[in-house]
């Protein structure tokens, strides 16, 4: 599913128009950006948790020429399922 889908089926499920649909994903994915850049994580209980990892500076290799590279090191967004989703997805 990408991103139209989702509205489509957003707006189907609550009875409301598409462009309200539209609006109220992305403010969802603004927030969750917004809270995450903040270093803060955010908690859907039932659904699962975005939170910020720590990935440390390392060295890697360029495939091309295998000329060693260092690799900062950055923060990732992630996410942690939560076990009424992993129920859902293993139909428990």
């Amino acid at each position: 599913m990408n991103r139209k889908e989702l509205i489509d089926a957003l707006a189907a499920k609550t009875g409301s128009t598409k462009i309200v649909a539209e609006h109220n994903v992305a403010a969802l994915i603004e927030i969750i950006g917004e809270t995450l850049a903040q270093g803060d994580s955010l908690a859907l209980v039932g659904f699962g948790t975005f939170e910020v990892r720590e990935r440390a500076a390392r060295v890697g290799r360029n495939p091309k020429t295998g000329a060693e590279l260092k690799i900062a090191a950055s923060k990732v967004p992630a996410f942690k399922p939560g076990a009424t989703l992993k129920a859902t997805v293993n139909k428990k």
